[in-house]
């Protein structure tokens, strides 16, 4: 009995120090991957206006989330693609809330009064609205200066032309549509004077078969050039089949037409997407407007297709070269309205709120803002 006492004894002793020994430790330094946490993730949101396989604007948005997945291990980057604008895209909107995302891009114009609402009934969710011109205490909007690559992509469309006339399927008569056009014009007439833009609008985002009709309409009343802002490749399609060029929008849309289109218009919205995520957790966001132009890679001008001259190339490296030195930029006078009115004198230049809120047609323009 005695030496069964004894070796309980020692059992218990050394059971005591090994559990002085764990505590010991365990205020020291664990032991590896002891207390190791997982990072806290993030769930970002996304509304999209049409499929992602658009080829056009959602699809430009959808790399760019794919991006962010790739370079944020820790954010869940989920979407609802194909949400109408107005009132009924509130509804997603709060699905977005519901399933835990803490920051919403809503990427159409026609999202902004939604995008405020469902913002002001969510204060702890961060929502950002491309395109529009509102903000609250949780809503910033952000968009880029497209019209930029646009002038750029006018320029070589303008000594492409044989015509003289050159076509533009547009989607809605909003400021963003009619700057584009704009700059286009201005692009296309600063080599070619006697050339013309065409418009048709829409009134679509994503209709292929309405925008590729808009677009032979235009090839049929003598352009041999189509442009666009629209969100499919049908334009370009319809250029391609009736043996014209055209210069596409949002992605480069050589990759589907690749023997007819001389440059597009693109957006690459991953790198801002990143910033706007990491301001977020590390809580220096803020309710901002963003308009970022060919300085900060947000909008860029896909490569030339072959038939682009290397002349033609350098001319608009130079002008692309011009505005990056911040010493011009697209909107600088003289610039006339359709009806010969000086609207912009020489020496002067279109302020942001006068460009975001454009509602005339450069000289050069056939076509109505209805």
């Amino acid at each position: 009995m005695l030496k069964k006492a004894r070796l309980t004894l020692v059992l218990a002793l050394v059971l005591a120090v090994a559990m002085l020994a764990t505590a010991c430790g365990g205020n020291d330094e664990p032991a590896t991957g002891a207390g190791d946490d997982e990072e806290e993730r993030m769930k970002v949101g996304f509304i999209y206006v049409s499929p992602t396989g658009d080829y056009g604007w959602t699809y430009a948005h959808e790399k760019a989330r794919q991006y962010i997945e790739a370079q944020l291990d820790w954010v869940d980057a989920i979407y609802i693609e194909d949400v109408a604008e107005g009132p009924a895209s509130e509804a997603e909107m709060q699905r977005l809330v519901n399933e835990g995302a803490k920051i919403i891009f809503t990427t159409s114009f026609g999202y902004m009064d939604s995008t405020i609402a469902v913002a002001e009934r969510n204060p702890d969710v961060v929502f950002m609205h491309c395109s529009g011109d509102k903000t609250a205490d949780n809503a910033g909007n952000y968009f880029g200066r497209i019209y930029q690559p646009r002038y750029l992509s006018g320029i070589a469309a303008g000594l492409q032309t044989e015509t003289n006339t050159i076509g533009y399927v547009a989607a809605f008569p909003i400021p963003e549509v009619v700057r584009g056009i704009n700059a286009f014009t201005l692009g296309v007439r600063s080599v070619n004077p006697d050339a013309v833009v065409k418009v048709i609008w829409t009134n679509t985002w994503y209709d292929p078969v309405k925008e590729k009709n808009a677009a032979k309409v235009l090839l049929d009343d003598g352009a041999d050039i189509i442009a666009m802002h629209q969100d499919t490749p049908g334009p370009m399609q319809a250029a391609a089949e009736a043996g014209k060029y055209g210069v596409g929008y949002n992605s480069d849309m050589s990759v589907m037409v690749p023997d007819t289109v001389l440059t597009s218009p693109v957006w690459n919205w991953g790198p801002y997407y990143v910033e706007v995520i990491k301001s977020v957790k590390e809580g220096t966001w803020k309710p901002e407007a963003y308009w970022g132009g060919l300085e900060s890679g947000v909008v860029d001008l896909a490569p030339f297709g072959p038939m682009v001259s290397d002349e033609v190339k350098e001319l608009v490296e130079e002008k692309k070269e011009l505005i990056l030195s911040g010493e011009w930029d697209v909107f600088h006078g003289p610039i006339y309205d359709q009806d010969g009115n000086e609207r912009v004198a020489e020496g002067e230049k279109l302020t942001d709120e006068e460009m975001l809120s454009i509602d005339w047609f450069v000289e050069g323009v056939i076509g109505t803002i209805n």
